[in-house]
């Protein structure tokens, strides 16, 4: 029986990623887009194992629709394509806005997300403990994650019947560019690198600005 593959997308984190491993600062805001159902096929298919993706979770700050309504249309435009792709779970928590914002708030302030890292965390260690994975890949470089990784690990390290196993995956950035990875103190935890090609594959060119008829 295949393995159940769970991928886990930090999804602030892994855009702004992509963009810094493969476009430049001007370029459009889709650069960095990316299908999550294609890229969990391909994280999941990278690996001399059989392997089977039951689900894709993304977890994103969503806009206000009274603060910004032309970011929480496009967000909502953009997890309906989603959500039709299927396997793909939407996990959002509404961005936090700084006092007065646009208008007053102090400069350079933006909305920022509240609680995301810490949703991912509980559901990568909770679904493991409910054995609804026997693969958990996390794809973030934020180390906020780290503790959640080392919780799976050890329950792998403590043997049992079940063997929940955890990875991560980051982008491996064009030459002369830096991609950080999560990485464990002390321990290797393997970690799916998925090069410009491997972008190509997956990316989204779509612009969710655009009202559709």
């Amino acid at each position: 029986m295949a393995d159940r593959v769970v991928l886990f997308i930090d999804y602030q984190n892994t855009y702004k990623g992509a963009r810094e491993a493969f476009f430049a600062p001007g370029d459009s805001h889709h650069c960095g887009q990316f299908n999550p159902r294609k890229l969990g096929e391909l994280v999941a298919n990278d690996s001399p194992y059989d392997r089977e993706l039951t689900e894709v979770r993304i977890y994103r700050g969503l806009p206000s629709a009274t603060f910004d309504p032309k970011s929480y249309g496009a967000s909502r435009r953009q997890h309906d394509a989603w959500e039709k792709l299927g396997k793909v779970t939407m996990i959002t928590r509404p961005l936090r806005y700084p006092e007065g914002w646009p208008e007053t708030s102090d400069p350079g302030e933006k909305p920022g997300e509240k609680g995301i890292d810490v949703s991912l965390a509980i559901d990568f260690a909770a679904m493991a403990v409910r054995k609804e994975y026997d693969v958990g890949i996390i794809f973030s470089a934020d180390t906020d994650l780290r503790p959640a990784l080392e919780f799976v690990t050890q329950m792998c390290d403590d043997s049992g019947s079940y063997y929940p196993r955890a990875e991560v995956a980051a982008w491996k950035p064009l030459a002369g560019r830096r991609s950080p990875r999560l990485r464990l103190p002390e321990r290797t935890i393997y970690c799916h690198m998925v090069d410009p090609a491997g972008y190509r594959m997956v990316a989204d060119p779509v612009d969710y600005n655009r009202k559709w008829s």
